[in-house]
């Protein structure tokens, strides 16, 4: 248990790495986001987020550490958007009422795509959630699952034709 004496030191050291160490880190989110309002951004958050650690002089690459890692999130989520965005159909922007028969057919639909990918091993799952959900490239999705990018490769492969095959199966219904 932390006393308020070890927070505020704790405080004061995170300050002190920010006072030296904000200029470098905006630019460096800077250069990852291409947004020098989104850098303003993630250098605020990455304050926030380690606000409530114990920090030190020495933690210089705990903070910077910190921030490119928000900063590739942020990006991520952007595509992600992006990627959404991109896919929406004029007749999903089109307002008015959806048929209550193609809106429970296709939750029926992506219920059971979800019930089938439950078959999958668990790593492929998580490489083919992490892809098509999350927007991870391939050697994004191997350093964070800590595997070579060619199982990554060969994981994916092995989601897509399962829901290939499944997708087949259904329509033959």
């Amino acid at each position: 248990m932390r006393y308020d004496g070890d927070l505020m030191s704790s405080a004061t050291e995170l300050l002190s790495i920010f006072g030296a160490e904000q200029g470098q880190l905006k630019r460096m989110v800077r250069r990852i986001t291409g947004n020098a309002h989104t850098a303003e951004d993630v250098v605020h958050e990455t304050f926030i987020k380690l606000m409530n650690r114990k920090v030190t002089e020495r933690d210089v690459g705990l903070v910077v550490t910190t921030a490119r890692n928000l900063a590739c999130d942020t990006i991520r989520a952007e595509r992600v958007r992006a990627s959404y965005a991109s896919n929406v159909s004029s007749e999903q922007l089109q307002t008015g009422v959806v048929d209550p028969e193609d809106a429970v057919a296709s939750r029926l639909d992506l219920d059971a795509l979800l019930r089938a990918l439950q078959t999958l091993p668990v790593r492929t799952q998580r490489i083919f959630l992490l892809s098509k959900v999350d927007g991870m490239t391939y050697p994004q999705i191997a350093r964070s699952l800590n595997i070579s990018v060619s199982t990554v490769e060969k994981e994916m492969i092995s989601a897509l034709e399962f829901c290939r095959t499944w997708r087949q199966r259904r329509e033959t219904i």
